[in-house]
Parts: C-alpha cells; structure tokens; sequence
C-alpha cells in the first residue's frame, strides 16, 4: 500500500515492527512492573520450569540485539554510514540478571468459577481478561544466590506481593489510529468498496479490532499486520451476509405485493432462467 502525505503514520503503521511496538506499548497501560526498565521482555515462556540454560541463552541473544541495535541508532546519529557489525555487542557479555522472561500465566488471575459452563482450559476459570495474562521474571542476586524473582504483571495495579488484580487500561493512540487507517484502507480494497453499506463495515471492523487487537500472540507470530487484516476481513464478510439475508426477505416482501425486487433479484433471475433454457436445449441436442 501506498504512504500518503495526509497521513503521516500510514508508514509507520503498515509495518509490523511499529505495530508490534504499540502493542507492547498498550499492554504495558494494563501492567505494573517493579521498575520501569523490566517491562522489556527478552523472550516468552509458557512455564518458570522452561527457564534453562539453553533459554538463558537465546533471551541473552535477544538482549544482546536490543542493545546493538540501539547503540547502532545512537552511531548513526553521529555518522549515518555506521553499520550493525561495528556496534554489534556479543550476547556472551550480557549477564544472566540482565535478561527478563516473560511467563504466561493466570496465577495472579483471580478465580471466577461458573464463569462458562464448559470450561475448555485453564484461563475458563479465572477472570476473563482482555489478552492472555502474564507475568515478568527475572534473576536477582540474593545472598550471594541468583534467584528468580518476579517483577512485573499484567492485569495488575500496585506492588508485586501487595498489589490487586486491576482490568484498567487503554491502548495507545498511536494503535488506535492504526485501527482507524487498516479499516479505512482495506474498505477501499476494489472487492469491498462498491458496496453502500461499506460504513458499516468499517464500523464493525473497528469494534472488532478493539476488542481483541491485543489478543495477538507475539510469541507464535511477529505478524500482527496479518493478523489484523484477517479480522477485519471476517468482519466484512459477516456484515455483507447480513445484508444479502435482509435483501433477499425485502425482495420476497416486494414480489409478493407485485412490486419489481431489486436489480440484483432480477439479474439472478434472468441468469437462471437462461441457464434453463441452455440445459434444456443440451437435452433436446443429446436426445438427436
């Protein structure tokens, strides 16, 4: 898609790296964190036990690349020809209490049983949260012992051990825009604009995007912009069924008080009766 002028974040939306980080952005509004730098995550954990030396390593890695590639932007502030490979900082050097993991969990979801009558997995049972829950860990030296300790949670408002499970929170309006611009751009796609009820449609997309816009799982995808698009189209096509539904009960209604349907009704008609006649005429051709 084509950037405009008149929209200077088009380009920063349509690019999943800039998406990515609005939704890291606005899950951070719904969290609290020990300190502010641990809202970064080096890598995403289904369980603690799953925290190992081979998973040290690869968050090691990634933190090693936050690192270059943000000294690389400060360089090339200076001179705008410094490359990665000059800045470039070895994960071997980066300390173990250094990196954070971000664990996916609901222990500090509150219970809520009864909550749905076939509860399906665990999350069934606790309170229903805007996107998957978790929590942040990472190393600390504690007498002379590294340790793991949690310092930060989703869903949370307060400190670690004090604090209370809190759904308050907003998503950017850097990401809200970008709702607003992806339904604005794809209703012009040429298989959705010809259609008078297209207002609608974005509508309906907006609403579905606010509602599970953070529902994106970075760690099975670093393709969000995939991932909107797919749910915008779902809401699309489920407001153009709607309406072929009602057009067809008002083309029912028309022709039983003898009025003409819709130039729709009447062309599916003509084409069927058409048809008709060529399969007729194929028998009678067959029978020779």
């Amino acid at each position: 898609m084509a950037t405009s002028q008149a929209n200077p974040l088009a380009k920063q939306y349509l690019t999943n790296k800039e998406l990515l980080k609005e939704i890291h952005l606005s899950k951070n509004r719904y969290s609290s964190y020990s300190k502010p730098e641990y809202s970064d995550y080096d890598l995403i954990l289904p369980s603690v036990d799953k925290i190992n030396i081979r998973t040290i390593a690869d968050a090691k890695r990634t933190h090693a690349l936050r690192l270059s590639q943000l000294a690389l932007a400060e360089a090339q502030k200076i001179n705008p020809k410094t490359k990665l490979a000059e800045v470039e900082i070895d994960y071997k050097k980066v300390s173990k209490t250094d990196v954070v993991f971000r664990i996916m969990t609901h222990d500090h979801v509150p219970l809520e049983p009864g909550r749905k009558k076939t509860p399906k997995n665990r999350g069934d049972h606790h309170s229903k949260c805007n996107f998957p829950p978790f929590q942040h860990f990472k190393f600390e030296t504690i007498e002379g012992e590294d340790k793991i300790v949690c310092v930060g949670k989703s869903h949370w408002k307060g400190d670690m051990d004090t604090g209370e499970f809190c759904l308050d929170g907003s998503i950017t309006k850097k990401l809200a825009k970008s709702y607003m611009l992806l339904c604005e751009r794809y209703s012009m796609r040429f298989n959705w604009r010809g259609y008078t009820y297209v207002d609608e449609m974005r509508s309906q997309a907006l609403l579905q995007l606010s509602q599970i816009g953070l529902q994106f799982d970075e760690s099975k995808s670093q393709n969000p912009f995939a991932y909107y698009t797919a749910a915008i189209d779902n809401s699309f096509t489920r407001i153009l069924n709607i309406e072929k539904k009602n057009q067809m009960i008002r083309d029912d209604l028309l022709i039983q008080t003898g009025s003409s349907p819709s130039f729709t009704r009447q062309f599916e008609h003509e084409t069927m009766m058409r048809d008709e006649r060529e399969r007729i005429a194929n028998l009678k051709t067959e029978d020779f």
